[in-house]
């Protein structure tokens, strides 16, 4: 006779749910039953979902004593999370995750393979995914335990992981250094605050600060900050990060918006390397620019590849330091170099911009609907004067906008190591990897809006993202290597990999199914070995 039995395990929480069939022991002389465990129990529903071994049918299920060998193969889909585990070795992050999370680094792993394979789906879907898939944990992690992980990362691990990352790129390349905000739904977060949000819409926001390494194409360190914390503050907070973490021979790239003395100095105290972009309109910056006007679009300062011009000033910083031990202030000279650029392109986006930046103002001043953002601008190119009759003349202040079109098509750079313009540009775009990399968290792995309720589980949920981030990073510089970006999109390479079959068999080696040689050239092309069809 069978039954369904029903146990709980004590340790994980979970219900399974076992096809229990009696039969008679003529040895023993008593009845004994023989138990297959055929799915776990939904704690909603109280549905059984099939495990990935399917249980024999009770008519099947003999009698006889000692193990019955597994005759059912199971059939799943492999061949994307095959790449990811090659990835994950050949980065030596699998070893990383196991190092710092020894109890969850599977679980880990295999939520980030979710999260890049389902774009944009939410982790109650991650039940569909792992009946279909192969992947590191082997079982399916419903909303409530999925949770428990994102608990479970905790920040002490997190430093220990970013350490070990960090130092196999360390001595090798620059680092982009980009903050994007994340709106929340969530004002209960205590770091959810209304700032600057970069995508215009009204929510409150978290900021994420990302380091990218410029070689690797790789992220391996990351901070969540208050949404209403400036970028410009946030520079001395990460040299205190990258000491606490033991980094050496730290060399940053950051855009104009991290830009102020204070953090010039702090670099140098540091004895970090770097290149940063500065406004134009300081005043050591267009006493240079002065001085180059007349010579750098010479044909001899054009670079045919970059359609730009270039020139390059060494220059003094001037140096401060406040030493509070000694109870005094360092002053001296450092070498700085100042290279600055002049594109056409960029001229003509400029005046654009600036147009469409004096209309706005001009349709604000006639109004009288003045926003407080725009006070300098209204004050710096117009005049608005009340005639006789009580109306309001205004003015556009051409020496003032004529001053603007000097800098059309100008933009700066400053660095204390590379002392040559292109090289310093070439590094300094490196940025955009970071601003894609964004762009990546927020769109394909589903981080746009916030919606967990705590702490824990945010900061938990973050470091998965990131983890995601690091095999998508991975993924999109091979193909940018290997110009696969003119053949596929991502999903459309994923995709080439996701229907890959393997079949499974207790007691045997991993079998895989038939692959076309275009899949195993692009194996290939990832830096991965396919997997072996013996």
């Amino acid at each position: 006779m069978a039954a369904i039995v029903y146990q709980k395990n004590k340790v994980t929480g979970i219900t399974y749910a076992y096809q229990s069939v009696s039969h008679w022991d003529k040895e023993k002389q008593q009845s004994r039953a023989k138990r297959v465990c055929i799915g776990k129990v939904d704690p909603q529903t109280g549905e059984i979902i099939p495990t990935r071994k399917k249980a024999k049918p009770a008519a099947e299920i003999t009698a006889k004593r000692g193990p019955v060998p597994a005759t059912q193969t199971a059939r799943f889909f492999g061949g994307a999370t095959y790449l990811f585990d090659q990835i994950g070795q050949n980065l030596n992050l699998s070893a990383d995750l196991k190092t710092c999370f020894p109890e969850i680094h599977k679980q880990i792993r295999s939520i980030a393979y979710y999260l890049i394979l389902e774009e944009n789906n939410p982790l109650s879907r991650f039940n569909k995914w792992n009946v279909l898939h192969r992947h590191p944990a082997g079982h399916d992690i419903p909303s409530q335990r999925s949770s428990e992980v994102f608990a479970a990362i905790t920040e002490e691990a997190k430093q220990r992981f970013f350490r070990l990352q960090g130092y196999r790129r360390t001595e090798k390349e620059y680092w982009a250094y980009d903050i994007t905000s994340i709106s929340s739904y969530s004002t209960a977060l205590s770091q959810v605050k209304y700032g600057l949000n970069k995508e215009h819409d009204r929510l409150a926001q978290i900021n994420l600060a990302l380091l990218f390494g410029q070689e690797s194409g790789l992220p391996f360190y990351y901070r969540k900050l208050a949404g209403n914390i400036a970028d410009v503050k946030t520079v001395r907070k990460l040299l205190t990060d990258m000491k606490t973490l033991g980094y050496n021979n730290i060399k940053l790239v950051m855009d104009r918006g991290f830009y102020s003395e204070d953090n010039v100095n702090g670099l140098f105290q540091a004895h970090y390397r770097f290149i940063m972009a500065t406004k134009i309109n300081l005043k050591y910056v267009k006493l240079e620019l002065e001085k180059a006007r007349s010579t750098i679009r010479n044909f001899d300062h054009y670079d045919d590849e970059r359609e730009l011009y270039s020139s390059t000033a060494i220059i003094k910083w001037k140096y401060k330091q406040d030493r509070p031990i000694i109870g005094d202030q360092l002053r001296e000279d450092r070498k700085l170099y100042l290279h600055l650029y002049f594109n056409h392109e960029k001229a003509v986006e400029d005046e654009k911009r600036q147009n469409l930046l004096l209309r706005t103002l001009q349709t604000e001043l006639e109004s009288d609907e003045l926003h407080e953002k725009h006070d300098s601008d209204y004050k710096k190119y117009f005049t608005v004067q009340i005639l006789a009759n009580g109306e309001r003349q205004i003015t556009a202040s051409q020496e003032a906008i004529d001053e603007a079109k000097k800098n059309y098509g100008y933009f700066a750079l400053i660095s204390n190591d590379v002392k040559d313009a292109i090289p310093a540009l070439d590094i300094y775009r490196t940025k955009d990897l970071v601003e894609k990399a964004f762009g990546n968290l927020k769109e394909r792995l589903n981080l746009r809006r916030t919606l967990v309720s705590s702490e824990q589980s945010l900061d938990g949920k973050l470091f998965v993202e990131f983890v995601a981030l690091i095999y998508l990073s991975y993924i999109k510089k091979r193909m940018t290597e290997n110009d696969l970006f003119s053949k596929y999109t991502l999903q459309g390479l994923l995709d080439e990999f996701d229907v890959i079959e393997c079949f499974e068999e207790n007691g045997r080696k991993l079998k895989w199914g038939e692959m076309t040689s275009k899949q195993i050239d692009l194996f290939k092309l990832m830096g991965v070995e396919p997997p072996s069809l013996r």
